[in-house]
C-alpha cells in the first residue's frame, strides 16, 4: 500500500470528521470527494470502500461518546448530572422516541436509498431543500425559545425533531440540519437542538455502522488494514475538533451560514456536472 493510498483515507476521514456533524451532510461531501475526486472504489473495491466509509463514520461517532460521555452515561443510570431539578432530566426514553421515525423508515427503505439516492444530483437537492429549511428555521423560530437546556426537552418535542429527522435519509440534506432546525421551529435553542442532535446520533449511527459492518464483514481484507486505521483515526480526530466548534458556532451565527454555504456548493457543483 503506497503513502498516496493513505493519504486518501486521512482526506476522506477529515472530510467525514468536520462534516458529520455540522448541518452541511457528511454524505453528500463524502459522494462529492470520493466519486469526483479519490474515487477509492477504483482502488478497494465496491464494498471494500463502502466498508471503509462504515469505519470512518464509527470513528465520528466515537467523538460523540468522548465529548457527552456525562450525558450519556446519566442516560442509564450510571452517572448523575449536576443541576438538574428531579424528574426533568432527559431520559434514555426521550432518545428512543425521537429516534423511533426515522428508524423505521431507515429500515423499511434502505435498500432503496442505497441504490437509488447515492448521487450527486441527489446530493444537489438535498443540499438545496436542507437549505431551505434552516433558513426558515432561524427566520420563523421563536426569538426566545423555551427550551434551553436538554433536560426541558418534552417527549412531544423529542418526537416531532424524530419526524423531521426522516429528511435526513435523503443525501445531501444532513441529519443535524433537519434536526437542529426541526428543533428551533419546535422552541429549542440552538445550542440545544444541537446537543440532542448529537446525542441521538449515537445509537442510530451506531446501530446502523454496526449492521452495515456485519453485513460487509467479508469484504474487509488484511491487506487494507491500514487504510481503515487512518482513516478511523483521521475521522474521530477531526470529529472531535469539529464538534466542539460547532456547538460554540451554532449558539453564535444560527444557520443561516452553513445554509449560504450549501446553496454555494450546490450551484458549484451544477457548474461542473452541466456546464463543463
Amino acid at each position: 500500500m503506497e503513502l498516496f493510498d493513505l493519504l486518501k483515507a486521512l482526506i476522506l476521514g477529515f472530510v467525514e470528521g468536520m462534516t458529520e456533524f455540522a448541518p452541511v451532510s457528511s454524505t453528500g461531501h463524502m459522494i462529492i470527494v470520493d466519486e469526483m475526486w479519490l474515487k477509492t472504489e477504483d482502488f478497494l473495491g465496491k464494498y471494500s470502500a463502502n466498508t471503509f466509509k462504515i469505519v470512518i463514520q464509527l470513528g465520528s461517532i466515537l467523538a460523540v461518546v468522548v465529548v457527552f460521555w456525562k450525558r450519556l452515561l446519566s442516560l442509564v443510570g450510571l452517572y448523575k448530572m449536576k443541576d438538574v431539578q428531579p424528574g426533568t432530566q432527559l431520559k434514555l426514553t426521550h432518545v428512543l422516541v425521537g429516534l423511533i421515525p426515522a428508524g423505521v423508515l431507515g429500515l423499511l427503505f434502505e435498500n432503496y436509498i442505497d441504490e437509488h439516492l447515492f448521487t450527486v444530483q441527489t446530493v444537489i437537492i438535498g443540499l438545496v431543500i436542507g437549505s431551505i429549511l434552516m433558513i426558515v428555521a432561524d427566520k420563523f423560530g421563536p426569538k426566545e425559545p423555551k427550551t434551553k437546556s436538554l433536560d426541558q426537552i418534552t417527549y412531544k418535542q423529542a418526537f416531532s425533531v424524530g419526524l423531521v429527522q426522516c429528511f435526513s435519509l435523503w443525501p445531501g440534506f444532513s441529519r443535524s440540519g433537519a434536526t437542529i432546525s426541526g428543533g428551533v421551529l419546535l422552541g429549542l435553542s440552538h445550542r440545544t437542538a444541537a446537543d440532542f442532535t448529537f446525542i441521538m446520533a449515537v445509537p442510530i449511527m451506531a446501530g446502523a455502522s454496526f449492521l452495515s459492518l456485519l453485513k460487509n464483514w467479508e469484504y474487509v481484507e488484511l491487506a487494507h488494514l491500514k487504510f481503515y486505521i487512518v482513516g478511523f483515526i483521521s475521522a474521530f480526530v477531526f470529529a472531535l475538533i469539529s464538534i466542539k466548534f460547532f456547538l460554540v458556532l451554532v449558539e453564535r451565527i444560527k444557520l443561516t451560514p452553513f445554509a449560504i454555504y450549501r446553496l454555494v456548493l450546490a450551484a458549484v457543483l451544477l457548474f461542473f456536472i452541466y456546464l463543463t
